[in-house]
Order: C-alpha cells, then sequence, then structure tokens
C-alpha cells in the first residue's frame, strides 16, 4: 500500500532533529510514524555537502553533552544510536580558543576543573569571579528537571516554579562578578553558539548552552548528517517511513481536526495526529491562519528572530592546513557582545572557525568552515528567489558578486590569523541567510530560530500543543536550539503522547 493511502498515527512535517527524535521515539512505543521531508537531504541543520571531495556541515560543527553519562549521550543511547556515532573528541585542555584583535587568546577547557584552571592562569587574581560563574551556571541548570533527565514532580524547585529564572540578564550578572573587560569577555567567548547580545541574551541560555559543551565536545567525523541517517534507519527498522522531496503547503480538516496534509504536488498524507518541526510563523502557514487565535497571530508577529550568517567554506590542499582539534572563536573588536548589529564597514566583527574532521583523520586539515553574522537586510533584495538541491532555481550574477566580494573580506580577515592560508586554499564556497532561508525554513534565515529575551521571556514561550486539537509543535523553538536543545524539545513534545516519569525512566536506564 502507498504511503498515501495510509492512515498513520502520527505525520512528522520537517525532518530536522525535532522531528526524528519525535518520530523514533513515538516509533518505540508502537505508534505508526511518516515523516515527511521538503528537501533532497533529511536533517535540517544536520545536512551537509560536498566540494573538492571535502565533506561539509551546514549548521552543525560541534556537540556537547557526548560524554558517557551526560544527557544527551543518554538521550542517544536510549534512541539506539549511541554507538553507531562516529565522533572525534575535543582537546581537553582547549575545546575553544578565544581570540581579542590584539592576537591575544584564551583556553576553554573541557569539564569544570580544566574551564576553571585555564582561566586561573591568565586571571590570578580574579578566582573568584571564575568560580562564581561556574558556580552559576550550575545552578541555573539546575531549575531545568529535563535537562538534567528528571521529572519535574521530582524537584523542588524548577524554571515553572520560579519563572524569574528564566528574566535574568546573562550580561547583568557577568558585570556583577568581575570588572575585568578582557574577563567578561573570555567568558562569553563563544556566544556565537547563541548569538550572545547584553540588550537580550538570557543567563538561562547561556547556563544550559556553556555547561553542555564543557560535558564533553566532539565533533561528527565526516560530518553531523551521520546522525539524521541513524535516526532514519532506526524510524524504518520501527516500521516508519520518512520520505524526501514532500513539500507540506496545507492541510485538509474534518470539523476541527486534522485529516490530512497536502504537498505541492497535491498529494495527500493521512494521520491521527500531526507534529510539525517547523518555524512556529511556517506552523500557521501550513496549517491555516484561521485555525489559530488572531491574539496568537499576532503574537508571533512581534517575535523577533535570532541574527542569520554567512558561511564560508574552505578546501585546502593535501598536507597545507594543520587540523585543529578545537574550535576557534576571533573577534575584531574587545566587546563580543556587541557584534550581533554590526557597522557597515567593520564586518565581520566576529567569526567562528573551524577544520573538518574525518574518519582518517591526520595531522593536516582537508577543509575548513567559518561563521560568521549576517543580517538578512543585506541579502533582502534577492528574497523573492529559491535556490535548493530539490527545487532550483537562479538568484542572478548581482547575487554571487555580493557573495565574492563578502567571502574576500572574510579571507582577508583569515589572513591576520593565518597569515599564508590563502596559499593552500583549493576552492572557496559560501552561503547567505537566503540560503539558510531555502533549507530550514525560517523567514529571514535565522540561526537559532525565535530570540530569547529576557525582557519578555513569556513573549517567546512556545507550547508544542497548538489550538487545533491534533496538532503539535516541536523544534529548536520551544525550549532552546542545537542539537541538544531540539532532543529535549522532542521529549517535551512527546510528553503529550505518554507519561514523562515513564519516558524519562527508559531514558535513564537504557
Amino acid at each position: 500500500m502507498k504511503e498515501a493511502e495510509k492512515e498513520y498515527d502520527f505525520i512528522i512535517v520537517g525532518s530536522g532533529i525535532g522531528g526524528l527524535v519525535c518520530a523514533t521515539v513515538l516509533g518505540m512505543e508502537g505508534y505508526s510514524v511518516l515523516v515527511l521531508e521538503k528537501n533532497h537531504q533529511i536533517g535540517g541543520s544536520l545536512q551537509v555537502f560536498s566540494r573538492d571531495k571535502r565533506i561539509f556541515d551546514t549548521g552543525v560543527h560541534y556537540i556537547g553533552s557526548l560524554d558517557e553519562g551526560e544527557n544527551l549521550h543518554q538521550i542517544f543511547r536510549y534512541l539506539g544510536i549511541m554507538d553507531d556515532l562516529a565522533m572525534k573528541r575535543l582537546d581537553d585542555e582547549c575545546f575553544d580558543l578565544i581570540r581579542f584583535p590584539d592576537g591575544s587568546t584564551y583556553k576553554h577547557g573541557q569539564g569544570y576543573e580544566a574551564f576553571k584552571e585555564g582561566l586561573f592562569e591568565n586571571f590570578p587574581n580574579e578566582k573568584a569571579a571564575i568560580n562564581a560563574f561556574c558556580d552559576k551556571i550550575l545552578e541555573i541548570c539546575a531549575y531545568f528537571p529535563l535537562y538534567n533527565l528528571q521529572d519535574e514532580s521530582e524537584v523542588e524547585k524548577s524554571y515553572v516554579t520560579h519563572p524569574e529564572v528564566l528574566a535574568l540578564s546573562a550580561w547583568d550578572f557577568i558585570e556583577s562578578i568581575t570588572d575585568d573587560k578582557r574577563l567578561q569577555s573570555v567568558l562569553l567567548g563563544s556566544s556565537l553558539l547563541y548569538a550572545g547580545d547584553r540588550k537580550t541574551t538570557p543567563l538561562y541560555v547561556v547556563a544550559l548552552i556553556m555547561n553542555s559543551f564543557l560535558s564533553g565536545s566532539y565533533r561528527m567525523l565526516n560530518g553531523g548528517s551521520q546522525i539524521a541517517k541513524l535516526l532514519t534507519r532506526r524510524i524504518h527498522s520501527l516500521g516508519g517511513r520518512v520520505l524526501k522531496h514532500q513539500d507540506v503547503v496545507s492541510a485538509d480538516y474534518v470539523d476541527k481536526e486534522i485529516k490530512s496534509v497536502v504537498t505541492t504536488d497535491g498529494e495527500k498524507f493521512s494521520a491521527k495526529k500531526f507534529i510539525s518541526n517547523t518555524h512556529p510563523k511556517k506552523t500557521v502557514e501550513i496549517f491555516g491562519e484561521d485555525r489559530f487565535r488572531a491574539a496568537y497571530r499576532h503574537r508571533l508577529d512581534k517575535i523577533n528572530n535570532t541574527v542569520s550568517s554567512f558561511m564560508v567554506y574552505l578546501s585546502f590542499e593535501e598536507d597545507f592546513f594543520p587540523y585543529l582539534n578545537y574550535n576557534l572563536y576571533a573577534y575584531g573588536k574587545e566587546e563580543v557582545w556587541e557584534t550581533v548589529d554590526y557597522k557597515e564597514g567593520m564586518w565581520p566583527e566576529a567569526m567562528f572557525i573551524c577544520t573538518s574532521a574525518a574518519h582518517d583523520q591526520g595531522a593536516y586539515a582537508d577543509a575548513m568552515s567559518v561563521m560568521t553574522y549576517m543580517d538578512y537586510s543585506e541579502v533582502e533584495e534577492w528574497s523573492d528567489s529559491f535556490n535548493t538541491v530539490a527545487r532550483s532555481g537562479e538568484r542572478g550574477a548581482a547575487y554571487e558578486q555580493f557573495k565574492k566580494e563578502k567571502e574576500e573580506i572574510v579571507l582577508q580577515r583569515l589572513e591576520k590569523i593565518f597569515p599564508d592560508i590563502r596559499k593552500g586554499v583549493r576552492g572557496i564556497y559560501s552561503s547567505t541567510p537566503l540560503t539558510y532561508k531555502d533549507y530550514i525554513g525560517t523567514e529571514d534565515g535565522a540561526l537559532y530560530g525565535i530570540l530569547k529575551d529576557y525582557n519578555n521571556i513569556m513573549l517567546s514561550k512556545i507550547n508544542a500543543r497548538t489550538r487545533v486539537p491534533n496538532l503539535y509543535q516541536t523544534g529548536q523553538n520551544l525550549v532552546f536550539h542545537g542539537i541538544l536543545g531540539s532532543t529535549i524539545s522532542a521529549l517535551v513534545t512527546c510528553f503529550n503522547f505518554m507519561d514523562s516519569k515513564y519516558l524519562i525512566e527508559k531514558i535513564k536506564t537504557a
């Protein structure tokens, strides 16, 4: 029987990791599941591409919480993929290196002790502030039960009973523990992981993400797409299906409930329940504005998304550029949390730099990825264009020239750090906010989905359950972004269909 002729228990729209984890969990509980993906590749930000026989990650360059016993490690073990992941652990003494305009660098070590010891060497008079920073991270993380694989009923306090935790400013806290401007910037130096901004970023976002990467940081060998492939294989083994080239554009209803979703080809797929792994605005667009309250649509219109990015990908000649088993955060100004809203002519003021890791990784890297912030307004004149592997299109000569000019600026910035890098570059490739918009489905190519703003944290609160009785949401906009955030969001979504204690216990004992 063809998929379009069946009625599934669940149809999941979008194959980002949130959707794939939902499908796997539900499949393990005996539900029939169908995942519909519009693109040629599954995985959302886990997608990779190949140039010059080099593999590049599009969105996920390293992953935290993968040491044995840590939350993501345990969830992946429960999902049945942990033992098959091919990974390379980043250096213990330095998994992140923070670099400033004067050329000075500061190490972030893995684990709290290594992290603190590395900073004590550079800031011997700031031990109290460094200890206070680490203590606060752990304190804040304790308010998030599921993050610690606990059920909310098992803890005395959580962000639900103490919502004021969500409204703490990360920048205000940093200023309260030290007056040392350089230390402030070093502590917040990996801010490109969450687009840190002193005016908006909540402390809990910094805490959850910092703790994750201090708890086991790894690169995926030959790209993060292996996670999506392993989850897809798991879904298929459980009787589910993942279909590509299925762009869902609308839904059919019987009374108040969705009966089926409709693709651009006019094909219909039926289910009892539906989960959207797309941006909430896209969910409303697909499933019908009239099905959602005006107040909810108005709130979505008021929410800002995070900044987007310009990515540069370099392929190297053989045995030229050394493999770096750490990530480099290079800043063009001292104030690292004032780089999202960059000034024209000063771009890029912040760069995330990493080399790719292969199965046979030796002393030299074959590729490098460089991520910088880019505001969507820079590419807005081409916003009506669309180009993916599944649906190709041209953006024109002016757009290609724009990319070439930006690539050259980034390369010049790289030369200040690696003077001879240009000599060994085999190929240069890039992507803009339009690329992210077309592949991921956010209207402005947002890096990390909805912006979390400590000034009005409830504005960005998105529930898994929607007003449509059999429609639910999952993905990075529910809890927080990234592999871990989207995976935890998937569990939150699944709690609507199974007891939370039951599922958490299965994960903990996997």
